[in-house]
């Protein structure tokens, strides 16, 4: 369960790091630009999917390793 935690934190902060990337350098990189859903809020988006692999990682690391 921890590995699984660890695994979805570490995508949840890459594809919103990549997010950003390509709010603040306009490369064509990620999920979050291309959820129709989500025009005009990738910014928040990619901030609250980082914010989440965060908590993703605290999480898992407060598991036993069991």
């Amino acid at each position: 369960m921890k590995q699984f935690l660890e695994l979805l934190g570490f995508l949840a902060l890459v594809q919103g790091a990549m997010g950003l990337l390509h709010e603040f350098t306009d490369w064509h990189i990620g999920l979050v630009q291309r959820i129709g859903l989500l025009d005009g809020y990738e910014t928040y988006a990619s901030v609250a999917l980082v914010v989440l692999g965060f908590a993703l990682f605290a999480t898992a690391e407060s598991r036993r390793s069991g």
